[in-house]
Order: structure tokens, then C-alpha cells, then sequence
């Protein structure tokens, strides 16, 4: 039964692994961003959204490099062959729910629509800063995979 199983999941490289990885932070952080530009806009000062860079960038250098890290590691001693939903780990899948049910909450609330805005510069920038680990990743294993 098992066998039968694992014959039906999407096996995927490290390559594969990495470059999802990458993307998928690459994309949530863009929409992020840009959904938190747009609530920003009503604003007549837009350098609100350097505190957000600010913030972002302290936050990826001091935590989201940390867990881009630790998820490369992961892929690339996995080897060749496993699920691409083993991209992330189970744990981060969950906190992947946790915080996407935690942004409708958001969305949804009555907070100023300028506070969300720079929240989700914050995050959203945090995001795409952050995914550079990731590319930085895929590059160096198409490097290798490309030389044998």
C-alpha cells in the first residue's frame, strides 16, 4: 500500500525544492507589498513606507534569513526524489495557515487601513528580502547539477 502511495506524490529535485521555495516567498512577499503600497496610497506622504522597509529588512536579517536557512539546509540534505510538498517542513506549513488565517482576521478588522498598509509593507518587504537565500540556493545547485 505504502509503495503504491509514494508511487502517486510529486517527486522533485533539490533544484525543484529551492526554486519553489524561493518563488512561493518571492510572490507572497510581492503581494504583500504591493497590497500595503495600495492601502498606503490614500496617504499624501508615501515616505511612510520607509519605516516598513526599515522594519522588513530588520526583520528578515534577524529572523526570516534564519528560517530561509535552516529550509535550505533541509532540501539540499534531503537529496533528489521527495515530495514537493516537503518544500517546507509540516511545522511551517502550519504557521503557513496560522498566518494566512491571521492576515483575513486583519483584513477583516477595523483597523486603519494605513496601519495594514505599513504592516504589510513590513512584511511583505521582509518576505522578498528574505527569499534572496532561497535564489542565492537554486543558483549555486543549478550550478553544480549543470557541471556534471
Amino acid at each position: 500500500m505504502n509503495s503504491k502511495i509514494s508511487q502517486l506524490k510529486p517527486g522533485a529535485s533539490r533544484s525543484v525544492h529551492l526554486f519553489v521555495a524561493a518563488a512561493i516567498w518571492s510572490c507572497v512577499g510581492s503581494l504583500l507589498l504591493f497590497r500595503g503600497a495600495i492601502w498606503l496610497q490614500g496617504i499624501s506622504k508615501l515616505w511612510i513606507i520607509l519605516p516598513g522597509i526599515l522594519f522588513g529588512t530588520c526583520k528578515a536579517l534577524l529572523m526570516l534569513d534564519r528560517s530561509a536557512q535552516k529550509n535550505i539546509v533541509r532540501i539540499v540534505s534531503g537529496g533528489n526524489g521527495k515530495c514537493l510538498g516537503g518544500v517546507y517542513s509540516w511545522k511551517t506549513w502550519l504557521l503557513v495557515a496560522l498566518m494566512m488565517s491571521m492576515g483575513c482576521l486583519l483584513r477583516n478588522s477595523s483597523l486603519p487601513k494605513e496601519f495594514l498598509g505599513l504592516f504589510y509593507v513590513s512584511i511583505g518587504w521582509g518576505l522578498l528580502f528574505a527569499s534572496r537565500k532561497s535564489w542565492f540556493a537554486w543558483m549555486r545547485e543549478k550550478k553544480k547539477t549543470s557541471i556534471v
